[in-house]
């Protein structure tokens, strides 16, 4: 086999401890990653790599000749889709990771899936669907990695525009009260893109009788990318929320945090008029003044 490791795209030189052992990790399970991954691959087919070298020895038709062109070309293909989202996500790398703890059959699994992804933004989120197992292992299900290969750009742009209307209530819950109003409408958020993700497994989507989160203390904070609101009830425990109509599978949570996602304009105020009842008196004054000024 050949040592020559020069057609590698990542630097595997000052590497952290981490990273190092991410890239051990990695050419340990699926066999020597950041080697000429498409020779390795030809010499073990029965078609082995001395056939493109040996024409004048070996009898080979045009067809089996452009059969071999062709696979090693998307060999390289893929070794260099790897290698873009290993070298994406090594500098997302937490130092008190340790990703020697994935499991080999996750780390298999993933580059079996993610060798085709070509697309910049979609190498993107797989690059940090594997720093995250590799900063946390156990973070991301193989049924959410093989969903990913499966998903396409539109909708993890979709996914990423819900996850915008997200608030922390416990759990991450993008708020979609009325999905025919234009603040939702604006993102693309409608009645038959939120049925799309339903129906692809990214959310719970239930317009007859929506959703709400139980247990509630008299006292709740809560949170929108990083803006605290706090809620009063009536009753000291067991207080009840509603919280539209999408609650995120558990496939969404696990995508929720790397998507992308950003808040949107407005929106805090848009869900303070919604739960108006439940808000301090200084927050139902700054909300009323805000939406006055935007009127003006």
């Amino acid at each position: 086999m050949s040592e020559d490791k020069s057609i590698s795209v990542v630097n595997l030189s000052n590497l952290s401890k981490p990273a190092d052992t991410l890239i051990k990790k990695v050419s340990n399970a699926v066999g020597g990653i950041f080697e000429p991954y498409q020779i390795t691959r030809v010499a073990k087919a029965e078609a082995k790599a001395d056939l493109i070298k040996a024409e004048s020895e070996i009898q080979i038709t045009d067809l089996r000749r452009r059969a071999l062109h062709r696979f090693v070309e998307e060999e390289a293909k893929r070794q260099s889709n790897i290698e873009n989202i290993i070298s994406k996500a090594l500098p997302q790398l937490d130092d008190k990771g340790d990703p020697s703890q994935i499991e080999d059959d996750w780390v298999t699994n993933f580059f079996d899936k993610c060798r085709i992804v070509s697309d910049d933004e979609m190498q993107n989120l797989w690059s940090r669907v594997l720093s995250g197992e590799a900063n946390v292992p156990g973070t991301y299900s193989k049924r959410t990695v093989n969903f990913l290969s499966d998903l396409d750009k539109d909708e993890a742009k979709l996914f990423s525009d819900l996850c915008g209307f997200g608030w922390m209530i416990g759990i991450f819950i993008p708020l979609v009260f009325d999905c025919q109003a234009d603040i939702y409408n604006n993102k693309e958020i409608s009645f038959n893109s939120l049925s799309h993700l339903d129906s692809i497994g990214l959310i719970q989507f239930n317009t007859l009788t929506g959703f709400v989160t139980e247990y509630l203390s008299q006292k709740t904070s809560i949170s929108y990318y990083g803006k605290v609101l706090e809620l009063s009830f009536a009753k000291e425990t067991d207080n009840k929320l509603e919280v539209g109509t999408v609650l995120l599978t558990n496939i969404g949570q696990e995508l929720a945090p790397i998507c992308g996602s950003k808040p949107v304009d407005g929106f805090m105020d848009y869900v303070k008029d919604r739960w108006k009842d439940h808000l301090p008196e200084d927050n139902i004054e700054q909300a009323s003044r805000t939406r006055g000024q935007g009127a003006s």
